[in-house]
């Protein structure tokens, strides 16, 4: 390659890199997998390493891909926590070893955690602070949170001062409840256990970190004052013996065939681990050896990290199911046979839907290839064998849930049965209705409507409102309070304004900005159910697609009846829309991210009643931003354009002023 090819290819890999950092790092969504991104920097260190002239400061080789967000108060780190060096082969592990002086030291071999860095301090016994790695030289300040988490020490027997440096990681158990969780209220579920980690770990409301169950391994000593230690393995077994939780299978390894072989060990056993890893870690055991060997300006030249290679295997594809989801959309899911993937049995895997399918040419009988996504979620890949015999699969026409026709918008992906009875999508559309920015009805949480659709006590949202409370102290585990506090609950939420109630109906692409605008464009249910498409449209950032879908909605039969149903049972459908002051009068606000005690149609209300207008976009225009936490590329924007930013607490303080 001619140094003017290798110069635009380095510039190529660093803007796709960069934007993959943020993903990962900062957003906690990231859009590849592990091995793809490794594939990246790989060619882009084999380009700077033949073109060494091409090699800038800010290079992605050069620098930790994290950075610490604003919504969190920077922390300088006392000791720089560097990122490792990662090796993809066991030539390379050889080559490391060669350049240890074995006669110096022996090595230390540990599982490679695959979740969020963080280092703890204590002093004087009592843990004082926690920090996110960031950039490596300045993370965030995630104290509160940290002390959420039971596993980690809050006191410890050592009086000196100590830091120590960790993952934060979700076990594979709590990230399937989690799942579950956000599957059945509606959610996009986390990608993988890692980034729901790092989710969990940011957020400003620490009682969410509280209730996700992490835990966190303890794997190095960063400073410590008041004790002095000769190798890693002795810093281990002294962070055991105060109680940290430190990775069980740490071993030291006297020669670096030794070290290798337990590299392949750990590799062969990931699977039946109750967490995941993504590699393994060979460390210098000598400390005063390791400040000899020093640092690049990125890694440690005394440790590499082994990542294994995803496991990929071949199966015949005996069936595809279809499952329906809230909205009436209609997933595949490929039915294989049983193959064993990074030490678990997978037999199923989402094909995501009609498009997915056919470009990867998929027929039932044929040989597919599968992987585990990320270690725990079992991907379709491509078709290793097509058999002739076997012809194209296609879609259902009818709901396999209710029988009803389905069909296939243009510009969409996804094939949906539009019968609001189908049963598949009733528990689902029920946690939607009682949730917390619909109808916010306490107490119906998923849990409690499948105890009440399996009891008979309800089968629609209108039967919501009948329910007897005699027949609900019949279920297992209910209480006379708990079931007092229930119907004070569906009382209290008859008085929502009206557009909680258009949200709750759970209307394709009306969200809770939408239906804030319809309540108040048309203050009252009848108007909804007289206006025609062009008054839709006539509402300020409504667009054909969400006239024609609240205009289709409002029209059906079963609407009408059951609107007529809901008002008898005195359920308020009127706007309730009051202005409070105008202290906000002439500004736009943009919101995005979780913020820690309010919703963002909360606060949106707010926003609106004392006179200011909520956008869903940043722009120049924009004159302030609301961030939470896992704000994205709004806050990116903002940043970029000079809007300012404020968290919630600033926000609170402009309305008491």
């Amino acid at each position: 390659m001619e140094l003017k090819e290798a110069k635009k290819r380095i510039k190529e890999l660093t803007e796709i890199i960069r934007y993959h950092n943020e993903l990962y790092y900062n957003q906690d969504t990231p859009e590849i997998e592990d091995f793809e991104y490794d594939a990246l920097m790989r060619e882009l260190k084999a380009l700077e390493k033949e073109f060494p002239t091409l090699i800038t400061p800010d290079s992605p080789t050069q620098k930790v891909g994290g950075a610490a967000l604003k919504l969190f108060t920077p922390v300088e780190h006392r000791v720089k926590m560097e990122s490792l060096q990662d090796v993809f082969s066991i030539d390379e592990l050889r080559d490391f070893g060669a350049k240890i002086d074995s006669s110096k030291t022996a090595f230390s071999v540990e599982p490679k955690i695959d979740g969020l860095s963080v280092s703890l301090e204590y002093e004087g016994g009592k843990f004082v602070r926690g920090s996110t790695r960031g950039d490596g030289v300045t993370g965030e300040d995630v104290t509160a949170n940290l002390l959420r988490i039971e596993p980690i020490p809050k006191n410890i027997d050592f009086e000196g001062t100590l830091e120590v440096r960790g993952e934060v990681y979700m076990p594979r158990d709590s990230f399937e409840r989690l799942v579950k969780s956000q599957e059945l209220i509606g959610e996009v579920p986390a990608k993988n256990p890692r980034n729901a980690a790092a989710g969990s770990l940011r957020q400003k409301n620490s009682e969410v970190t509280a209730k996700r169950g992490l835990d966190m391994f303890i794997f190095n000593i960063q400073y410590i004052e008041g004790k002095e230690f000769s190798s890693h393995i002795e810093t281990l077994d002294f962070l055991k013996d105060l109680g940290f939780h430190v990775l069980p299978s740490y071993k030291k390894c006297d020669t670096i065939k030794e070290a290798i072989a337990e590299v392949e060990r750990i590799g062969e056993s990931r699977g039946n681990l109750p967490y995941d890893i993504d590699g393994a870690v060979i460390k210098v055991d000598n400390l005063d050896y390791r400040t000899e060997l020093g640092s690049t300006s990125k890694y440690p030249k005394w440790a590499v990290a082994y990542k294994y290679p995803p496991e990929e295997k071949d199966t015949v594809l005996r069936d595809i199911e279809i499952n329906v989801g809230r909205t009436g959309a209609l997933t595949p899911t490929a039915v294989f046979d049983p193959i064993e993937l990074a030490g678990t049995t997978v037999s199923r895997a989402v094909l995501h839907n009609e498009d997915f399918i056919s470009s990867k040419g998929i027929c039932i009988g044929d040989v597919i290839r599968v992987r585990k996504a990320g270690e725990i979620i079992p991907e379709v890949l491509s078709v290793s064998l097509h058999r002739k015999e076997n012809p194209p699969y296609e879609m259902p026409k009818l709901c396999p849930s209710c029988n009803s026709p389905v069909s296939r918008e243009d510009g969409e992906a996804v094939i949906r049965c539009h019968n609001a009875d189908c049963p598949a999508q009733l528990l689902r559309h029920l946690i939607h209705f009682t949730s917390r920015d619909a109808m916010d009805i306490e107490g119906l949480g998923p849990a409690v409507l499948e105890q009440l659709l399996d009891a008979g006590i309800i089968s629609n949202i209108v039967d919501i409102y009948t329910i007897d409370a005699n027949r609900v102290l019949g279920l297992e585990r209910t209480g006379e309070k708990s079931v007092n506090n229930l119907i004070n609950a569906i009382a209290k939420s008859k008085e929502n304004d009206l557009s909680r109630l258009i949200f709750a109906f759970g209307i394709r692409h009306i969200g809770s900005k939408a239906a804030k605008l319809m309540s108040e464009h048309f203050l009252s249910i009848d108007a909804i159910l007289n206006a025609s498409i062009e008054d839709y449209l006539a509402i300020e950032g409504f667009g054909e697609i969400m006239a024609q879908s609240a205009a289709e909605f409002f029209s059906l039969e079963d609407t009408v009846n059951m609107i007529a149903r809901l008002k008898e049972l005195g359920i308020n459908m009127e706007s309730n829309k009051e202005i409070k002051g105008d202290i906000f009068a002439g500004l736009t606000f943009v919101l995005t991210g979780t913020l820690p005690t309010y919703t963002r149609s909360e606060a949106g209300e707010i926003i609106e009643s004392l006179g200011g207008k909520v956008s869903s976009s940043v722009s120049k225009k924009t004159s302030y931003v609301l961030a939470g936490e896992e704000a994205g590329s709004k806050l990116d924007k903002a940043n970029a354009l000079g809007v300012k930013v404020i968290t919630e607490e600033e926000f609170n303080e402009m309305i008491k002023t």
